[in-house]
């Protein structure tokens, strides 16, 4: 029994090291579908991929949501094999942006919720402006003192 747990321990340390696995992530592409045979291909299209643990494809909001080992440009390849003109998810809630309505955020053809995902929404920490904004807020450990 000891040489042969040996010797599989020997062959198997030959055995080139496997590839370093994906982390699993969320992934987010923008998908032009007009019909519920644009929403069938692309399901089909995910759900083969080698990875994925879940999928989300909603058609209201053009955004399919992968979840699972997988690398964010292989979704999208897959999801451009369809012939459905993909690209990365652009936008982020309303409610999470400093300035959503900074050039370059609002956005006509955003989903309803969300803007464009552009560093001007942030803001900048050290502007006064944020200051002003965080004097009041309740995460201020000095704003008691202030009112």
């Amino acid at each position: 029994m000891g040489f042969l747990h040996n010797l599989r321990e020997f062959f198997s340390a030959c055995v080139k090291p496997k590839e370093k696995r994906i982390p699993k992530k969320t992934v987010n592409i923008r998908v032009k579908m007009d019909c519920e045979g644009c929403v069938r291909k692309v399901k089909h299209a995910v759900e083969e991929l080698e990875g994925v643990e879940s999928f989300d494809v909603n058609q209201k909001l053009q955004r399919v949501t992968v979840t699972g080992y997988v690398d964010a440009e292989e979704v999208l390849e897959e999801v451009r094999s369809t012939g459905k003109s993909a690209d990365n998810w652009p936008f982020v809630p309303y409610n999470l942006v400093a300035f959503p309505y900074v050039k370059g955020a609002y956005d006509v053809k955003a989903p309803s919720g969300f803007v464009r995902n552009v560093p001007d929404a942030n803001g900048d920490p050290k502007s006064p402006e944020m200051k002003l904004m965080r004097l009041f807020d309740d995460e201020n450990p000095d704003h008691c003192s202030i009112m």
